[in-house]
């Protein structure tokens, strides 16, 4: 009875291995040119995550007079967005697609798309606000406001570097998107590479 009970999801996990060894083979068989794309796309979005918050934290220093800790503050607003793209492009696209778990190239696109805008641009520019934000308390470079009027006075300091930032987050979209339809390619000339005694539409069932 017990045993019944464990085959299953035994037998899906099996599957699921299999299906992940197959796509991995099928992969090394691939041209140079797109394993290499295969790996090292997430991190050309990464880098891109890293110049964003770069910007961002340039436009909010000169808007609040910092010229202090210029390297304090550049090193977490270029690490944490290279971080952060990295491993949810990894996990969310790249870790998916090589396990056969991710069939939908619509999905994969919106995926891409929104690691690009969430965590390429929109990340990083609010990530720049705190650290900012103490910096200008610190070395009282701008005179902050009271507590009731700290939101429409991050309000009007943010919206023209946002503004600013606007041409960088449709570039992010237009790259996590592009990057995930290129990998969801790869996957799929993954799944029509021949394979002898084996029929390529098992991966898709």
């Amino acid at each position: 009875m017990a045993g019944e009970m464990l085959d299953p999801p035994l037998n899906g996990r099996r599957m699921a291995r299999d299906r992940s060894e197959i796509l991995r083979e099928r992969f090394e068989r691939l041209e140079a040119s797109d394993q290499n794309l295969f790996r090292t796309g997430s991190f050309v979005l990464a880098i891109n995550s890293s110049l964003c918050g770069l910007t961002a934290n340039n436009y909010l220093r000169r808007a609040l007079n910092i010229t202090q800790a210029r390297f304090t503050s550049a090193l977490p607003m270029a690490i944490l967005p290279f971080i952060s793209t990295l491993v949810v492009y990894e996990a969310s696209v790249c870790m998916p697609l090589m396990e056969g778990d991710l069939n939908c190239a619509t999905c994969t696109f919106v995926r891409g798309g929104l690691i690009g805008a969430v965590l390429g641009c929109l990340y990083p520019a609010f990530l720049a606000i705190p650290l900012n934000a103490g910096l200008a308390a610190r070395y009282a470079t701008a005179p902050l406001p009271s507590k009731e009027n700290m939101f429409r006075y991050w309000m009007a300091v943010c919206k023209p570097v946002y503004k600013k930032l606007r041409f960088a987050a449709i570039l992010q979209v237009a790259l996590g998107t592009f990057l995930a339809s290129k990998h969801h390619g790869i996957y799929i000339k993954m799944l029509q590479l021949p394979e002898p005694g084996k029929d390529p539409e098992e991966l898709n069932e």
